[in-house]
C-alpha cells in the first residue's frame, strides 16, 4: 500500500510532580497556547486540553507515523517546563511527574470527551483527581499497579 491512513483520538494524561497546585489561574491560558503549539509543531491536532492546577488532560487527533505518543508527551512536558519557567511563572523546582496516561476515543465520542476536558474545574468540585484517574484506568481495563501510579496526596 502506497499510503498509511489512521484516525486515533487520544485523550492524554499526566500531572505535576508532587501533585502540586502549580498551574495557576494567572498563566493557565498562556500555558495552553503555548502546549498547543507544541502539539501543533508535532503535526498532531489538538481538541481540547485542560490544565487544572495539579493536572492536565489534552484530546487530539494521533498521526502514528509521524512520532511515538512517548516522545509527544515528552517534548510536551518538557517544552512547557522550560516555557514555564523562563517566564517566572514558576520558580525551580517545578516538575511534571513521570509517566502519563493514553486513553483511545471513537470519533463519535469527541464532543463528549471535549466537553469533559473543558468542564475540569467543575468536574473536579465532585470528584478526585485520583477516582477519576482510576476509572479511567478500569473503564478503559488497563491493567496496572498501584505502586507505579501517579503520587496522590489528600
Amino acid at each position: 500500500m502506497a499510503n498509511t491512513y489512521a484516525q486515533i483520538y487520544l485523550q492524554i494524561v499526566f500531572a505535576v510532580q508532587g501533585r502540586e497546585a502549580r498551574i495557576h489561574e494567572s498563566f493557565r491560558d498562556e500555558l495552553q497556547m503555548y502546549m498547543s503549539g507544541i502539539i501543533s509543531k508535532n503535526g498532531q491536532k489538538l481538541y481540547a486540553i485542560y490544565c487544572m492546577p495539579d493536572h492536565t488532560h489534552i484530546l487530539i487527533s494521533y498521526k502514528p507515523g509521524l512520532m511515538l505518543i512517548a516522545d509527544l508527551v515528552r517534548d510536551i512536558k518538557s517544552c512547557s517546563t522550560a516555557f514555564l519557567k523562563s517566564k517566572g511563572f514558576v520558580r525551580t523546582g517545578f516538575s511534571w511527574q513521570s509517566g502519563y496516561g493514553v486513553f483511545s476515543y471513537h470519533k463519535e465520542l469527541l464532543p463528549i470527551v471535549t466537553a469533559y476536558i473543558l468542564n475540569q474545574p467543575a468536574h473536579h468540585e465532585k470528584k478526585k483527581f485520583q477516582q477519576e484517574y482510576l476509572e479511567f484506568l478500569n473503564e478503559f481495563e488497563i491493567e496496572y499497579n498501584e505502586r507505579y501510579l501517579f503520587e496522590f496526596y489528600e
